[in-house]
């Protein structure tokens, strides 16, 4: 059932996916006039859109030709900065890239800790730091 809403609304788009827009009540909306503000997302939205999200890091982190080669720990660092900055921002750490290609992992760790990134998410970026260098799960 439609009912023209979809028309009435509209929608905002870019490169073909709906992106954030302000409707006419200044609100944050997506979609078909999804009022993000005041109706948000329920939990089963939110676990589909991660779910939609995780299939694409996944593809963006087999762009790195070493990625497969790494153990599965290790792997998580590199979805979890890819879930985080993006496939594009993350190949720009050209010498973190470098050392993690060569199984240089504690220059690696040395290396995340020096970012941008780094600075913006400390936490976030100590904990990958320490499991990129001991492979380890924290």
């Amino acid at each position: 059932m439609d009912n023209g809403i979809k028309a009435d609304e509209g929608t905002r788009k870019k490169n073909g996916r709906h992106v954030l827009y302000k409707c006419t009540a200044n609100k944050w909306t997506i979609g078909f006039g999804r009022n993000l503000e005041d109706r948000g997302l329920s939990e089963e939205e939110a676990e589909f859109l991660y779910q939609n999200d995780i299939k694409e890091v996944l593809t963006d982190c087999e762009k790195f030709p070493w990625y497969k080669g790494l153990d599965p720990v290790r792997q998580g660092v590199i979805q979890n900065m890819v879930y985080n900055l993006g496939y594009t921002k993350l190949a720009l750490f050209k010498e973190t890239l470098k050392f993690i290609a060569n199984k240089e992992y504690s220059k690696a760790a040395t290396q995340m800790l020096t970012t941008k990134w780094a600075r913006d998410v400390p936490n976030r970026a100590r904990r990958l730091s320490e499991i990129m260098r001991t492979g380890v799960q924290i």
